[in-house]
């Protein structure tokens, strides 16, 4: 179990939604979620155990991704390559889900325990999901006309994030397990419950990062149409780990909105952003997110598609700004590109918020390349196209 440094918190609640084992598994989700370095681990009890992997005996401590390891294993932040994808680190997004004694838990957190029988198991069907409710700014993803300061769509945001921004807006459902666990049928029961009230015709899967597990999203929105063909079905994220399969999946359940967060043109940029330090890992995930723009934008028209971009200039240049809208602009000029206003969120608590001014000139940079629908985030609202 983790402990508190009081001197240090800020009060920002992440600790609550913690999934924290005791003794401690030196996990790290604790620091993970902590903005301020007021959690540290707890004391980790060092003993090796004996558990079995897919029928072979092992002696690990930790977490079961650890043993998944020392039984030779390879685990990935990338869903094509590796034996076990485990993204999140939290245990939010449930991707590394294994059997163990017959259950499904999470490897990232779960610490292995004498005897224990731990088995590869298909990704479940589950998502720790919180925050069902009216959203009136909507996402990038939603077409511009729509903005007009009333509730536009109905959101939930799953938790676990394969991303470290340090900037997070937010951060509680990215970094942090969260409390309600839900399938499919659960998470489409809650959505269309608020939406039968607010009536936005709009239902939005946001995070964290609500792609990272796969069977859980497609099930859910497949859930969702099953229930009420006319509404639209909108998913909210950083495109990091689509593939074309996983795309056409998405619009075959249902998918109708999509909008992506590019976090940057170079690489360089990419870790800057999202605080990856795994090169390799960032220019996959950086591609993969500009592919996802190309594949939708060519093979997809009937799906409306939405960018957003990052700016701040202690995190991106104008210059870089003009490249991502001219490589935009040689995709379709038509994507809607809404310039997003990063300021101090989280841990990255030294940086300004744009001016109106400033989001403006960038706002005119893109349209200057070609851009024919160009949205700025402000302080003051949404300006533009």
């Amino acid at each position: 179990m983790f402990r508190i440094i009081p001197e240090r918190c800020t009060g920002c609640g992440n600790c609550r939604t913690i999934q924290c084992s005791e003794p401690c598994s030196s996990c790290g989700t604790c620091q993970l979620a902590c903005p301020s370095g007021a959690l540290i681990p707890g004391e980790q009890d060092e003993t090796l155990c004996t558990v079995t992997v897919n029928g072979v005996r092992v002696r690990a401590r930790g977490t079961v991704k650890n043993a998944l390891e020392a039984a030779g294993f390879r685990v990935s932040s990338l869903p094509d390559e590796g034996d076990l994808f485990a993204p999140c680190g939290s245990g939010g997004c449930w991707a590394c889900s294994v059997s163990v004694n017959g259950r499904p838990a999470q490897a990232c957190i779960t610490p292995p325990q004498g005897g224990m029988v731990i088995e590869t198991m298909d990704e479940p069907a589950l998502r720790y999901v919180s925050r069902f409710g009216p959203h009136t700014a909507g996402g990038v993803g939603t077409p511009h006309h729509e903005k007009t300061g009333l509730a536009v769509e109905v959101v939930c945001f799953a938790h676990g994030c394969n991303l470290r921004c340090p900037q997070c807006q937010k951060s509680q459902a990215a970094f942090t397990g969260g409390l309600n666990l839900l399938d499919p049928e659960e998470t489409a029961n809650l959505l269309l419950g608020v939406e039968s009230v607010y009536r936005t015709g709009t239902v939005t899967f946001s995070g964290g990062e609500c792609t990272l597990n796969r069977a859980w999203l497609i099930k859910s929105i497949e859930e969702v149409r099953k229930r009420d063909g006319s509404l639209n079905i909108h998913v909210d994220t950083n495109g990091t780990i689509l593939t074309r399969d996983y795309i056409d999946e998405l619009v075959l359940a249902g998918m109708r909105r999509i909008g992506i967060d590019l976090k940057g043109l170079r690489p360089e940029t990419f870790m800057r952003i999202t605080g990856m330090e795994d090169r390799k890992t960032s220019e996959a995930y950086l591609e993969n997110s500009w592919d996802a723009i190309r594949y939708i934008a060519t093979g997809h028209r009937e799906v409306f598609l939405g960018v957003g971009v990052p700016y701040n200039s202690k995190l991106i240049s104008v210059d870089e700004i003009r490249g991502m809208a001219a490589l935009i602009g040689s995709i379709s000029r038509k994507i809607q590109v809404t310039v997003l206003d990063y300021r101090s969120e989280f841990r990255c608590m030294d940086i300004e918020r744009p001016s109106v001014k400033e989001m403006l000139h960038v706002k005119g940079v893109m349209e200057d390349e070609g851009l024919e629908v160009v949205l700025a985030q402000t302080e003051h609202g949404f300006m533009g196209p």
